[in-house]
């Protein structure tokens, strides 16, 4: 063993009985096992609050408890292990009262240093509990979207199609846009050339519709309802379905939407029109 550590010890636990020194032992030995059980005991609590069901029902919306318990748990287990730190170092004869002094100084001169932190913390407060939005939702923040994996005080994480993982500060997010939240709209628009029957073409769109609102009820709240012609191009009209679907289902009613009536105009023998065709005949 290093001379150096021989005297520090030698130093360290000069007068020190070894009736004192097994006391101590036990004594921080306690302490943790103390603590562990308490965060046991209060994360217990947390979990029938936030993730264990009430007979067939989350006593919170199942979303808004995936976000909050994590959080909540992390704060109970950082403020018990710093109590229990301070126990410890008390028991080993550090004046904790002088430590505290001392973080207190240090934390005033490092906050003046970390505003971004500190806007970043306040954000994230507002967004968690102001239900902005939850783990598992959809969403567009700023110039990023994908689905919330996790919030944090200082930072949001966001997991967008492509696989990517963005981390965004919570205090530079300035809008956000929820897919999640109430009915979303599936909107799809077809181009149909003028000497084709146009009624006979709104009629098997809207057969489209009304068979797949009984199809797929489970996703689609309300349509698909042919709004009508809403567009006269130069060659062709526009004419425009839409429905409302349950969350996250808007795009893949939209291409089921186009499918099926792409395969009814085509077994009915009605024309979609070539785009790039149509706009070389009309620029000769």
């Amino acid at each position: 063993m290093p001379q150096w550590l021989l005297e520090l010890l030698d130093k360290t636990f000069t007068g020190i009985s070894a009736y004192q020194l097994v006391k101590s032992f036990f004594y921080i030995v306690f302490t943790l096992v103390l603590a562990r059980l308490l965060f046991w005991f209060l994360d217990t609590g947390l979990k029938r609050v936030f993730v264990q069901k009430t007979g067939s029902t989350f006593l919170l919306q199942e979303r808004r408890a995936k976000t909050l318990y994590p959080l909540l748990r992390s704060i109970l287990f950082y403020t018990i292990s710093f109590f229990a730190f301070l126990n410890i170092l008390s028991l080993i004869g550090i004046s904790t009262a002088t430590l505290l002094a001392s973080a207190s100084i240090l934390g005033l001169a490092v906050g003046f240093g970390a505003q971004s932190l500190v806007k970043d913390v306040i954000s994230g407060f507002f967004i968690i509990f102001e239900d902005q939005f939850a783990v598992g939702e959809y969403v567009r923040a700023d110039k990023f979207e994908g689905i919330v994996e996790e919030i944090g005080l200082r930072a949001t994480k966001l997991r967008d199609w492509g696989g990517e993982l963005h981390t965004i500060p919570n205090g530079t997010i300035t809008s956000v846009t929820n897919f999640n939240r109430g009915k979303m709209r599936s909107m799809v628009d077809i181009n149909l050339p003028y000497d084709e029957d146009i009624e006979k073409a709104m009629e098997l769109i809207a057969r489209v519709g009304r068979d797949m609102a009984e199809e797929l009820k489970n996703k689609i709240v309300e349509g698909p309802k042919v709004q009508g012609i809403i567009n006269l191009g130069e060659a062709f009209v526009v004419v425009r379905i839409v429905a409302y679907t349950v969350p996250m289902e808007q795009w893949e009613i939209e291409r089921e939407m186009r499918r099926r009536i792409v395969r009814v105009l085509a077994q009915e023998g009605i024309r979609i029109p070539n785009l790039k065709k149509v706009y070389i005949e009309h620029r000769d």
